[in-house]
């Protein structure tokens, strides 16, 4: 048979495709027993809708009459948004950003390709810490690199020592996720000063920088603890984000990479990185969401909901016996199957109609993914089911 599409794509496919085979055999389900009878915790769609403060700043945005607001633009993005985000981003992470320090991406993800784009050479490393978003792999695999995997330890922390042994001279950057998508981990200042210090060390070392990629869509999410700056672990840190979650855009594709003023060869990286945001496809972020976020860039939705979902989850399903490293943000928990098959355990939780992913599409197996952005209702009523499900394989 003539092969339609490339190898190396469709064995990726079926490597990356956890998380839409569990959707969508939620809408088999829900198509059988009906939407309100099945219980779909596996995507990551943040929950409610954005802000009034920023739906009216996109009316107002949009109803500017200056001629040429939908036009091309610096591939970098709008000068004057990029200034005004740089004054908010200098407040919060205590550095001297300046707006020529950012570039306005489509999304995190369109921020990572771009930044890998402009490091990698050929056949050069990644490093990424499982359980990982799995789609990290792909972007290292974009930019014609690699992604090696190191390990966290037994509560998803950072393992320095694991990392040091994982370290050679293929290695040109370091993705970090924190608060982390699928565990909801922050890891600490401590821990990420140790890795910023080792990083520095093995760069002076091989002789080339090594940079860390600082993803960071769930920032504004942290209960427990405020997540650090990554710029204060190595100056040659990017940060990677969007606005995906914290105005719950993801549709509108906003994202920024902010450099670390201190950066090493900054100029040229940010000349490469603007290069490849045109190169890529992307060309420019929106232009209609950059300039909504001009005129309130501080913007943000409450986490309140997410922290009773999470409190509520996390009581419940602890009484019945899951053991759960409480998540310090984001909107995940990630718990330990109770069967070493995870796979086989998520099959007795789509028994009781309930929808969650096995861990081995992040990276570790032998824990899966419950994604709790959803109404409070959904969560008390996939309860009894959870119960049944332990019960059957205790």
């Amino acid at each position: 048979m003539t092969e339609v599409i490339s190898k190396k794509i469709a064995d990726y496919m079926k490597k990356g495709s956890w998380i839409r085979r569990m959707f969508e055999e939620g809408d088999q389900l829900k198509a059988k027993f009906g939407k309100d009878n099945v219980f779909d915790f596996s995507l990551g769609n943040p929950m409610g809708e954005p802000p009034e403060t920023f739906k009216n700043a996109i009316r107002e945005a949009l109803d500017d009459p200056t001629p040429g607001q939908h036009g091309y633009m610096p591939n970098a993005g709008y000068p004057h948004v990029r200034a005004r985000l740089a004054e908010v981003l200098s407040r919060d992470h205590g550095v001297a950003l300046k707006g020529s320090d950012l570039i306005m991406t489509v999304g995190a993800a369109g921020a990572m390709n771009v930044a890998l784009k402009a490091l990698l050479n050929p056949g050069e490393t990644v490093i990424i810490f499982a359980p990982y978003f799995v789609e990290y792999v792909f972007y290292a695999d974009n930019a014609g690199g690699q992604a090696r995997v190191v390990e966290t330890d037994a509560r998803f922390n950072l393992d320095a020592a694991a990392l040091e042994a994982a370290m050679d001279s293929s290695v040109r950057a370091l993705i970090i996720n924190t608060p982390n998508n699928p565990t909801g981990r922050v890891y600490s200042e401590a821990t990420l000063k140790e890795v910023g210090r080792l990083v520095d060390r093995k760069a002076r070392e091989y002789g080339h920088p090594i940079y860390i990629l600082s993803d960071e869509p769930y920032k504004r999410i942290a209960y427990d603890v405020e997540p650090p700056s990554l710029f204060h672990i190595s100056k040659n840190t990017l940060v990677c984000t969007s606005y995906s979650k914290e105005l719950v855009i993801p549709g509108e594709r906003l994202g920024y990479i902010a450099v670390n003023p201190e950066c090493e060869h900054k100029a040229t990286l940010l000349n490469a990185m603007t290069f490849c945001n045109r190169i890529l496809g992307f060309v420019n972020a929106p232009a209609l969401m950059q300039r909504a976020l001009y005129l309130d860039p501080d913007d943000r939705v409450s986490i309140d909901g997410y922290r009773r979902n999470r409190e509520l989850f996390l009581n419940e399903l602890t009484g019945m016996g899951y053991e759960i490293v409480p998540p310090e943000g984001a909107f995940y928990l990630f718990p330990k199957s109770p069967v070493p098959d995870e796979v086989a355990f998520v099959d007795e939780l789509k028994k009781e109609n309930i929808l969650v992913v096995p861990g081995r599409g992040f990276g570790r197996a032998g824990y899966f993914r419950i994604s709790y952005c959803v109404t409070p209702q959904i969560i008390e009523r996939s309860l009894p089911g959870f119960k049944r499900a332990i019960d059957r394989v205790k």
